[in-house]
């Protein structure tokens, strides 16, 4: 009966997801553990698909199981994530060497000023 009805549901809200999902974990503010020439020291990962550090704000998917994909320059850059205890470690890409940060908290909002960047499969 149960299921019935949840199909039943289902059906009658197709527009709506019958089964919620969990955040992306790697949503909040996030601050490197060291500093490292060139990277950035403070970065917010949005549920908007933006992150932002320093004065960039770019476009952020996960793909697949560990892996982060950041629009750099028009394209795809891909790295390797892991989140342990409150900490994300970064590597790959056109990274040298791996950057930890840690979690400090929620995400702030996007500036209303400041546009999501584009998708680099879907606009020139």
């Amino acid at each position: 009966m149960k299921k019935l009805l949840l199909a039943a549901l289902c059906a009658a809200a197709p527009l709506r997801p019958c089964v919620a999902q969990a955040p992306a974990p790697i949503l909040g503010t996030w601050v490197t553990e060291r500093k490292i020439k060139d990277a950035p020291a403070i970065v917010i990962v949005r549920s908007d698909s933006s992150a932002s550090y320093g004065t960039e704000t770019v476009r952020w998917r996960l793909p697949a199981a560990g892996k982060l994909s950041l629009a750099l320059g028009g394209e795809w850059v891909q790295y390797d994530y892991r989140i342990r205890n409150g900490k994300l470690t970064l590597s790959g890409g056109d990274l040298t060497e791996a950057i930890v940060l840690r979690r400090t908290g929620n995400a702030t909002p996007r500036p209303a000023n400041i546009p999501v960047p584009p998708d680099p499969d879907t606009e020139p």
